[in-house]
């Protein structure tokens, strides 16, 4: 899928996102950014979302002729695939437990360099409870995080060590935001491609953990 110089910056983060799946795999998307992604799958791509509601099979998200019983498990208005099934939520907790997802593309509000996650609470804040995410992030076989690079007011999102109450830890493999895919390393947190139009200065500047940057070109997405 190629970028659009109009996209904004969750789409751009969502194209770039769809890029991390392969075919036959199982994934599993939360709210927000990763409900985008579908919309960047090719028609034809052999790939099967997961929803916690009990749907396996979700397709683009629906526009313009909705059903009000077909929904994710972020009440999103999608469509099916061929083939698509409905079951309990217990059976769809069950694949999840059974470590059957294959990527899992989650939200945050926070990341460390250890690979942590923070992403269902704010004190102080109203929250229904930790929901599925925990589970999500615990028992996927890769989970990859897609986030604005700061806060809505400019603060890191990405930082040596998370302040906000965790999700799971040390589980995050992938970080994809509008600004460069980072991965989660034992060595620490190796950026692997820059948007075109960010630069190194930038990505360090936004980023409140140290980051290790390829010798050479830096790969541009």
């Amino acid at each position: 899928m190629e970028f659009c110089p109009n996209m904004s910056y969750k789409e751009k983060i969502a194209a770039r996102a769809a890029r991390e799946i392969r075919p036959g795999q199982v994934i599993n998307l939360g709210i927000g950014i990763p409900t985008m992604i579908p919309d960047y799958l090719p028609a034809d791509a052999e790939v099967s979302i997961l929803s916690e509601n009990g749907i396996l099979g979700i397709g683009p998200r629906c526009r313009g002729a909705e059903d009000r019983n077909l929904i994710d498990a972020g009440a999103n208005y999608v469509t099916l695939r061929p083939g698509a099934a409905f079951f309990d939520s217990a059976t769809s907790f069950a694949i999840i437990r059974g470590g059957r997802v294959d990527v899992c593309f989650l939200g945050t509000l926070e990341v460390s360099a250890q690979g942590d996650i923070a992403n269902w609470i704010i004190p102080g804040k109203m929250a229904p409870g930790i929901g599925g995410g925990m589970e999500l992030a615990q028992k996927s076989r890769r989970v990859v995080v897609t986030t604005s690079h700061t806060t809505r007011e400019g603060a890191p999102k990405i930082l040596e060590e998370c302040t906000l109450p965790l999700t799971a830890r040390s589980c995050v493999n992938t970080i994809i935001t509008e600004l460069a895919v980072i991965d989660v390393t034992p060595a620490g947190l190796k950026v692997l491609e820059i948007a075109r139009e960010s630069s190194p200065e930038e990505i360090r500047k936004k980023t409140a953990a140290p980051l290790i940057f390829p010798k050479g070109e830096i790969p541009i997405y």
